[in-house]
């Protein structure tokens, strides 16, 4: 991992500064500030249409702020293609799976880290990590389109996690996962947050989920910050609660 590393901006934040997005004349965010280091967990919560992709997108290099900055580390990356910025050491999933349906879950995962500059022998060997991390290996060779919906998605995260990146930023990661495979998938967090000196932002409307895994959780309502804080102090926030939480 180190090799590649070596090559690429040594940051030890990420950070939105003051960012806003309008799309024809409609605010999706406005003067949103969110930061991630390395190591730490952070949960992005809201409603739908809250502003939490667009966040992403802009973080991403998906999509550029109307106002503000993107920060990685002390570099202005405002504007950074995904492509540069995936070189650079952040990596995301998205809510749909984007795996290639005709190869194997092995062939996905390789085929991520050579598309980030990794030689054929450095994919073989982070892919043999990646397996073990997710706990994949059972499935290696089998095509990625005959997988179950929560296989697909630890596919999906196993892509992202190729490029050896600094930060990761997980976009609804868990949609549509029952119950145990939500259980599985907290696991899966807990043990990339341990093994790996990885910054992480989770997107999910799986609360248990999102309390159990993240450091701090910051929350959007219509496009804009509501509170941030630790997952005890977010879940008793009156506003939160009435706004996303629900007043039951």
């Amino acid at each position: 991992m180190s090799s590649v590393r070596s090559s690429r901006l040594d940051a030890d934040s990420l950070q939105a500064r003051s960012v806003s997005r309008s799309f024809d004349g409609v605010q999706a965010l406005s003067d949103v500030t969110l930061s991630v280091h390395r190591g730490e967990m952070i949960g992005l919560m809201g409603p739908n249409g809250a502003g939490k992709s667009t966040l992403v997108n802009l973080m991403t290099g998906f999509d550029s702020p109307t106002d503000g900055r993107i920060m990685f580390g002390s570099v202005d990356v405002t504007g950074w293609k995904p492509w540069r910025l995936a070189r650079a050491g952040m990596s995301r999933t998205f809510q749909h799976g984007h795996s290639f349906p005709q190869l194997s879950t092995r062939e996905n995962i390789e085929v991520a880290a050579i598309g980030v500059g990794a030689t054929p022998k450095e994919a073989a060997r982070r892919t043999d990590g990646i397996l073990e991390l997710l706990d994949l290996g059972a499935w290696q060779a089998t095509p990625a389109g005959t997988l179950s919906h929560g296989l697909e998605r630890l596919v999906g995260v196993g892509r992202a996690l190729s490029s050896n990146p600094w930060f990761l930023l997980l976009d609804e990661p868990a949609a549509g996962l029952n119950d145990e495979e939500g259980d599985t998938f907290a696991g899966v967090l807990e043990r990339i947050r341990s093994e790996h000196d990885l910054g992480v932002i989770l997107i999910d409307h799986n609360v248990p989920l999102m309390l159990r895994c993240s450091d701090r959780i910051h929350v959007l309502s219509e496009g804009r910050s509501l509170a941030e804080g630790p997952p005890d102090e977010i879940k008793a926030h009156p506003t939160v609660v009435e706004a996303y939480l629900g007043s039951g």
